[in-house]
């Protein structure tokens, strides 16, 4: 029983950082005055078909195509030689005499290498929050996937320009200025995925 609710509350308190995100209040627009015609400018007029995100409120939507490959290797090596012949003295006259010799070689040969890889791919939609002076766009966004084992969170935050919206309203992820994207797991699936607080402890202060 105890083990179970340590389990549940390290899914609440992982679940409380990744909850829903929501837009910022949008201002509310101008009342429009009657007049019998057709034309609004807050559509962009009669015969607009461009329906890309441009105000505060509107929706988007961004593509994930993201690959990122890092290789990492180190090679090292060392050598030294020492090598003394001394001649001693023969103070007793003895036929043996002769010198002292020594010589010592080390050697020290090292490598490693590293290598990771990390790729994500889909669609998440998110809210524009702010117009920039400049006329970019700032977007948030996050999409929550309900599984058996837990949930998982997708979460997007950045900057984008308005030329780079295409015609379908989509915006690829690799085109959004100071990106924060988080995937991330909460619940039985992800603890399992992690190593326990006494592991942890103990691979801390072992020596070896």
């Amino acid at each position: 029983m105890s083990l179970s609710g340590c389990s549940a509350q390290v899914e609440e308190v992982a679940s409380a950082n990744f909850t829903p995100i929501y837009p910022f209040a949008s201002e509310a627009e101008t009342a429009r005055v009657p007049t019998g015609g057709i034309y609004s400018p807050q559509n962009g007029g009669l015969f607009a078909a461009d329906r890309r995100a441009s105000r505060v409120g509107d929706i988007l939507t961004v593509s994930f195509a993201e690959s990122f490959q890092a290789t990492k290797s180190q090679n090292a090596g060392t050598a030294k030689t020492s090598s003394y012949d001394i001649a001693l003295p023969n103070i007793l006259s003895l036929p043996s005499g002769g010198n002292l010799t020594h010589g010592t070689t080390q050697n020290f040969t090292g490598s490693g290498t590293a290598a990771q890889s990390n790729s994500l791919t889909g669609q998440v939609s998110v809210h524009v929050v702010r117009i920039m002076p400049g006329g970019n766009l700032e977007i948030l966004g996050q999409k929550k996937l309900t599984l058996n084992n837990g949930d998982e969170y997708v979460r997007v935050h950045g900057i984008v320009r308005a030329d780079d919206i295409m015609a379908n309203n989509v915006v690829m992820s690799d085109r959004i200025a100071n990106a924060e994207i988080t995937y991330i797991g909460a619940g039985d699936l992800a603890d399992a995925g992690k190593r326990g607080w006494l592991s942890r402890i103990i691979s801390s202060i072992s020596p070896i």
